[in-house]
């Protein structure tokens, strides 16, 4: 049976792909947006504190894969999806100064922080919506006392995100 060296080529590349692909899967570095469970969130003193945080955490394999930095918040992303931000003043007084923040991904972030603030109030907990503390994204943010120091967020998909 003769198969002609194109289809070959092309069938290594794309099992050269795909290899690759599960190295850096297996590696904690998916290159690809996909999945997105969310992030969990720490808040940094500092923009000093958050950049020695971030080189702490690379020096035990936690690397940053990007910033996306606004008017308000100096933001790292790693790799396993670990965010460490400096939020202005100005945030982190809207947000009532959390610790922490707990991301989760939503098709409607607005509509999503509503139920999950009904859910709480529902259960006893105090529980506010903010749409507001970071406008040049589309988060919006759950200030609840069922927590100690954090608070949700819920945000669209990483690829319906604006550009950092």
């Amino acid at each position: 049976m003769f198969i002609p060296l194109v289809v070959l080529a092309c069938i290594g590349v794309v099992f050269g792909v795909l290899l690759l692909w599960l190295v850096l899967i297996l590696a904690g570095r998916n290159p690809l947006p996909f999945p997105d469970r969310g992030s969990r969130i720490f808040t940094a003193a500092s923009p000093e504190a958050k950049a020695a945080i971030v080189d702490l955490l690379a020096l035990h394999g936690v690397r940053e894969r990007f910033q996306a930095n606004t008017g308000g918040v100096l933001r790292s992303i790693m790799w396993d999806g670990t965010i460490i931000n400096c939020p202005d003043a100005r945030v982190l007084k809207r947000l009532g100064a959390p610790a922490a923040s707990v991301g989760l991904v939503a098709a409607d972030p607005p509509e999503a922080a509503a139920a999950a603030a009904a859910f709480l109030k529902a259960r006893g907990y105090t529980a506010d919506v903010v749409l507001d503390a970071e406008p040049e994204l589309p988060i919006a943010f759950v200030v609840t006392n069922a927590f100690a120091g954090t608070v949700l967020n819920f945000r669209k998909h990483l690829v319906h995100m604006p550009r950092p």
